[in-house]
């Protein structure tokens, strides 16, 4: 079994990575660079937690276009799989592949979960908001699937107030 997780600590540059969406686009940290965007980690498609998750984050897009701010999704599940559900929920927003986990390690977030008395290595519902410079800015740990997509829009919208102010 691996360790606790040690999610990127704010203030760090994000770590590079390069993967495919569920349409087969590439995503890279170097592509994503001059936009903002909430690097969202979760277990698995088409469970309840993430379902919820999933749809959040889709009802609130409207507001997250209006800040500027790139949704993505990102789990270990194959292009299949995410197509599917992506499809399902009619996700405005792509789902990232990452089969061997090796992104969800580099960011810490791949460790031991214990699950209906259960113990086992997977992914940890983190997120990570990233700036257009590549730095991590904010980061959910141990997030609530029904909560986190309004709590980051909420967070999102009051530093966007303070900026301002």
């Amino acid at each position: 079994m691996s360790s606790k997780i040690k999610p990127i600590s704010i203030g760090r540059r994000a770590p590079e990575f390069e993967t495919t969406d569920d349409q087969g686009i590439k995503y890279s940290k170097s592509g994503l660079l001059g936009s903002k965007y909430l690097l969202y980690f979760y277990p698995r498609d088409h469970t309840p937690g993430c379902t919820i998750q999933a749809c959040g984050f889709r009802d609130l897009m409207k507001e997250f276009r209006e800040e500027n701010v790139i949704i993505l999704g990102i789990s270990g599940g194959d292009q299949a799989s995410h197509q599917k559900f992506r499809s399902k929920l009619e996700l405005p927003f792509p789902l990232l592949l990452d089969p061997d986990f090796k992104i969800a390690k580099s960011f810490g977030v791949f460790g031991e979960k214990k699950f209906m008395g259960k113990v086992f290595d997977g992914i940890h519902r983190t997120s990570f908001y990233i700036d257009a410079a590549g730095c991590i800015i904010e980061t959910y740990v141990k997030v609530k699937a029904k909560d986190h997509p309004k709590q980051f829009l909420s967070d999102l919208l009051q530093t966007v107030k303070t900026s301002i102010i």
